[in-house]
């Protein structure tokens, strides 16, 4: 694609930030390792360096070969990247003296200077350093400054190259937004045009020229990322593309047969697998969530393998990869020592020797939500809360049992029904019941009980990445406890998690 933006990663814990920023003004990014980027750039029309956990004075400190880009191409260095600048282009980098974290406040901004336009004094930014620049490098112009933070942004006089020490990209920075606008319209002059009905036009089209006649097998989860590459390729290649969904036995309460009747009014060649007695018996007896994972994974592969199999001359497998889990694969610090299996088929093992195709690899979730809209799929599947690929497996703490999942399933539906009900649902990013191990004491009528505990999860969050526990009514815990007691047999208990993310974790394994 043209109109690129190259974003250089230095593992600042905000450059997805970054790229979500820019796509927010419809121009398309890429996120690459700052020492691992493509030789030819002549598709980028502008470059920015993200912060970064190290210190430029530091011995191990990242430095990027900017032979090609400082006084080339538009550049913006963010944080890292400013101070970098100014440390080996004539300046000087020093710890500072006074904590930079946090809220602060434009004070000075140099007159009639195109990146802050639209931003007056006094305008709020999001700092995040413990060095700061003490003296600009060569030919260095100074644009800004708050109380504490003398060089807080400067350019290059001479070059479209600009630096800030601030974090334009997180949402306490008020003017961050403008500030990038500014940048990559006004200075790096891109045309806004990544849209995503652009996207689909140039994705199909793609799609076309890379699969011809061939033969696609998909894996389909009911998610949305999943359900909109199928979308797309169906579009694509027709009665060639083959879906499969397979039920595990730890989907949420009629999901199996709910989601197939929902696809089968969207025109896709759907096959329903239900193979929930063989996870049963590979999961009976274990209780260590990694384990239950692997076996999960292990087990999808072989159904749905076997099912691949009955396909004549299919030569590729779809994938709903979405682009955090790019990024991810190909971080700063190489790949992630432990890659989380992808949710509907829990990684490529070589016996089953099919090409991979993923529409949405260079998508974000919230993109691949549009990109959905714009293909005419049913709001209901797009809404659709993220679940996790091991199912209820992996909310139920313990061993697996055919009793449990049930029992969970009846919880987990009086829940989610209730939150649609009040009109919750689509104020929750995620949503779920957890089977305690536990049995607590328990009254009803006039007999004691021991029986199960059960615990309510809803979160907030836009990547999943952090999240905040959801401050649902009173009177709506009240209802739906009340409900779950009195229907679910087995349940006496029902608690409300309230722990967010970090330090815990949205899944409780």
């Amino acid at each position: 694609m043209q109109h690129n933006v190259l974003i250089l990663d230095f593992g600042s814990q905000y450059t997805q930030l970054i790229a979500r920023r820019v796509r927010e003004l419809n121009i398309f990014c890429e996120i690459y390792p700052y020492n691992h980027f493509p030789e030819d750039l002549s598709g980028f029309k502008a470059v920015i360096l993200s912060g970064s956990p190290y210190s430029v004075r530091a011995n191990d400190a990242p430095h990027p070969n900017l032979t090609h880009i400082k006084g080339v191409k538009p550049l913006l260095a963010v944080c890292y990247g400013a101070q970098y600048l100014a440390h080996f282009g004539g300046g000087e980098v020093a710890p500072s003296t006074i904590r930079e974290y946090g809220r602060a406040n434009l004070d000075f901004i140099k007159t009639d200077e195109v990146l802050f336009d639209g931003i007056a004094t006094g305008s709020q930014v999001w700092m995040s350093h413990s060095d700061t620049i003490k003296q600009l490098p060569t030919n260095g112009v100074l644009l800004a400054s708050t109380k504490d933070v003398t060089h807080a942004a400067y350019k290059i006089e001479g070059e479209n190259t600009y630096a800030i020490q601030f974090h334009p990209e997180v949402y306490h920075s008020t003017d961050g937004k403008q500030l990038l606008e500014n940048f990559l319209l006004k200075i790096a002059h891109i045309e806004p045009n990544f849209t995503s009905t652009a996207f689909v036009e140039d994705c199909i089209a793609d799609l076309q020229n890379q699969l011809q006649e061939d033969k696609v097998v998909l894996g389909l989860s009911g998610g949305v990322d999943s359900t909109v590459a199928a979308v797309l390729l169906h579009k694509a290649i027709g009665k060639n593309l083959y879906c499969i969904f397979v039920n595990n036995g730890l989907l949420r309460k009629n999901e199996f047969e709910n989601v197939l009747e929902q696809y089968k009014h969207m025109g896709l060649n759907v096959k329903g697998v239900d193979a929930s007695q063989r996870f049963y018996e590979a999961l009976a007896g274990e209780s260590d969530p990694e384990k239950k994972r692997k076996i999960i994974g292990r087990v999808f592969i072989e159904v749905f393998d076997d099912e691949a199999h009955q396909i004549e001359n299919v030569k590729w497998l779809a994938q709903g990869t979405i682009y955090p889990d790019v990024i991810e694969s190909v971080s700063v610090k190489g790949p992630s020592a432990t890659i989380k299996s992808h949710h509907n088929v829990g990684g490529l093992p070589d016996f089953m020797k099919l090409k991979v195709v993923e529409p949405l690899r260079m998508l974000f979730k919230d993109e691949v939500r549009r990109v959905g809209k714009t293909l005419a799929i049913d709001d209901e599947l797009l809404g659709r809360h993220p679940f996790p690929g091991p199912g209820l497996a992996i909310r139920i703490l313990g061993d697996i049992t055919p009793e449990k999942v049930q029992l969970l399933q009846e919880v987990d539906a009086i829940f989610i029904n209730g939150l649609k009900e009040y009109n919750l649902y689509d104020s929750v990013w995620q949503a779920g019941a957890i089977l305690l191990p536990v049995n607590s004491v328990g009254v009803m009528g006039d007999e004691r009980t021991y029986e199960k505990v059960v615990a309510l999860r809803s979160v907030s969050s836009t990547d999943g990445m952090t999240a905040d526990w959801v401050h649902l009514p009173y009177e709506f815990l009240m209802k739906i406890s009340n409900e779950i007691i009195n229907k679910v047999k087995g349940v006496n208990r029902v608690v409300y998690d309230i722990s967010s993310k970090p330090p815990a974790t949205i899944e409780w394994e």
